[in-house]
């Protein structure tokens, strides 16, 4: 419980930060006149409009994607697995795509990427399951980077045929933060508070299920209600956050990992304290990004992968190694 609260507590350290830096110097005193006595000025119009809805987005999608992690590992029982890596965010994303392209930009999409995400998961747990030794950790891996190359070349092909679609999603597509204000956001974080809060009542079940599927059923658990509540949580995640930022990639994959160095495998641990630490690390990744090339800015997406790419390789050695 005590790491749960220093978490809240680094939490709100970031969304303060979030609001005080950025390309543009602003004095505390200001950020908060900002907060509590808004005036319309050009300084406080940059703290309402640009930086909380990205605090708040950092911390709603980090946290999104940190959960998501954490349960797509313990469903498959593959450390090597998120939501990324499987497909699932690029099925989202070609969705956004293909939305874009046909009806144009400044839609709610959200629907869409849920339905992309879906598709996605079912598609590689199909592919993961053929053959006849069934679905294994190491096929479910190969499914997921065949889909994904196959869905990130689909997105590739109809963008390079619309130059139109191109222009207005290529930031979104590195994945990035800038851009949603809280009226694009509003319509989606009850989704995200929805997935979270049915993931942490998964929390019990999933620590069952991750002993083997054998072994859970035979302690009455009923393994297959499981599968789909917890999947049904991830498309909400990995959806939610994909329809707002992108396809950000690794977090779900980095999270899960330092959480269970820290607490064990208990998921009535994990799950909170991934949900902490993916909103602390998107939101410090997104500050690198602001802060980096001041006064540019990076996709936080590439801020992710310069993390999350080494400790890939690192986890897939470890493996093979084994």
């Amino acid at each position: 419980m005590v790491g749960l609260g220093l978490g809240v507590f680094v939490v709100l350290g970031c969304l303060i930060a979030s609001l005080l830096l950025g390309a543009a110097d602003i004095s505390p005193s200001i950020v908060l006149q900002a907060i509590f006595q808004f005036d319309g000025s050009t300084e406080h119009l940059i703290i309402r409009t640009v930086r909380m809805p990205r605090a708040i987005l950092a911390v709603a999608i980090g946290a999104a994607l940190g959960v998501a992690g954490a349960i797509t590992q313990g469903l498959t029982r593959n450390p090597l697995a998120a939501p990324d890596i499987l497909g699932i965010n690029e099925g989202a994303a070609l969705a956004m795509v293909l939305a874009v392209f046909w009806r144009g930009s400044g839609g709610n999409y959200v629907g869409f990427a849920f339905g992309g995400a879906m598709l996605a998961a079912v598609l590689v747990y199909w592919l993961g399951s053929m053959g006849r030794s069934g679905l294994t950790p190491l096929k479910l891996v190969i499914a997921g980077a065949a889909l994904t190359y196959l869905l990130t070349s689909l997105t590739t092909g109809i963008l390079i045929l619309n130059q139109r679609t191109l222009d207005e999603i290529r930031f979104w597509l590195a994945g990035s933060l800038a851009g949603p204000d809280m009226a694009a956001i509003g319509p989606v974080l009850p989704y995200i508070v929805v997935g979270l809060v049915g993931s942490l009542a998964l929390g019990r079940q999933l620590t069952l299920l991750s002993l083997g599927e054998d072994v859970a059923q035979g302690l009455g658990l009923q393994t297959a209600w499981v599968k789909v509540g917890a999947a049904i949580a991830v498309v909400l995640l990995a959806g939610s956050a994909v329809s707002l930022a992108g396809p950000i990639g690794f977090v779900g994959l980095v999270v899960p990992h330092v959480v269970r160095f820290a607490v064990g495998v208990d998921y009535r641990w994990i799950l909170p304290y991934a949900m902490l630490v993916g909103a602390i690390l998107l939101s410090v990744a997104d500050l690198a990004a602001r802060l980096v090339i001041r006064p540019q800015e990076l996709p936080v997406g590439i801020m992710t992968a310069l993390v999350g790419a080494p400790f890939f390789i690192y986890l897939a050695r470890s493996r093979i190694k084994q």
